[in-house]
């Protein structure tokens, strides 16, 4: 796999695009993986949240174990509080929790927590546990996005939350900076579909309040 070079070529795949969450379930537990290129897609999805989103969000970006000024970063033009857990805290809506240097960030029942844990993918943080807790915890409330980076770290976390009644989405491959988490996940889970950073703040926003959405939907051979 050729992880050492930015996307520039189409996947080429036919689109189409389908109505989820047909149910009208409330998604308010928001969970997002990315790696390479990942800051400023999330600076994008922060700053297009709606103020006083009801949901908690969870993210986790593939970082060095030494303190930076991430969460500064991404919170600068965010439209919800950006916050790095010490420990465990109450988990709360209209907050988004950011996965500090070195450690796992988990979303367990009514609460957020961090982890020291064993590597996975080779990195801690890492976006498997994240999703993996979230799905345990909150089952068909999650929604879980992948967004550019490069390897699987997130492919078993959106099947745990399928598995669980959740809703799984990434980022189309054709815009990420690196496809291969979003081209993974499309291959080993039934993701549910396609999010452009254009869109992908108003469609968590809807889904959190329960509202059906229009996705487009590839497969990959």
């Amino acid at each position: 796999m050729q992880c050492n070079r930015i996307n520039d070529y189409p996947v080429g795949r036919e689109r189409r695009y389908d109505t989820i969450n047909g149910a009208r379930i409330k998604r308010d537990i928001i969970v997002i993986g990315a790696s390479a290129g990942g800051v400023p897609a999330l600076q994008q999805i922060f700053a297009e949240f709606p103020f006083g989103m009801r949901a908690a969000v969870g993210v986790v970006l593939h970082r060095g174990v030494n303190p930076s000024e991430l969460r500064e970063v991404l919170g600068r033009r965010s439209t919800l509080s950006v916050r790095e857990p010490k420990g465990t805290v109450p988990i709360q809506q209209g907050t988004i929790y950011l996965a500090p240097p070195d450690h796992h960030l988990l979303f367990e029942r009514g609460k957020v927590a961090i982890q020291r844990g064993p590597r996975e993918h080779s990195t801690r943080p890492s976006v498997d546990p994240l999703f993996r807790s979230a799905a345990e915890s909150y089952g068909r409330r999650v929604v879980g996005l992948l967004l550019t980076g490069c390897g699987e770290d997130g492919v078993s976390g959106l099947i745990s939350i399928t598995e669980r009644n959740g809703l799984t989405m990434v980022q189309d491959p054709d815009e990420a900076y690196m496809p291969y988490m979003p081209l993974n996940a499309i291959r080993y889970d039934e993701v549910a579909g396609l999010v452009s950073l254009d869109n992908a703040a108003s469609i968590l926003a809807s889904l959190a309040q329960g509202d059906r959405v229009e996705l487009k939907v590839m497969s990959v051979g």
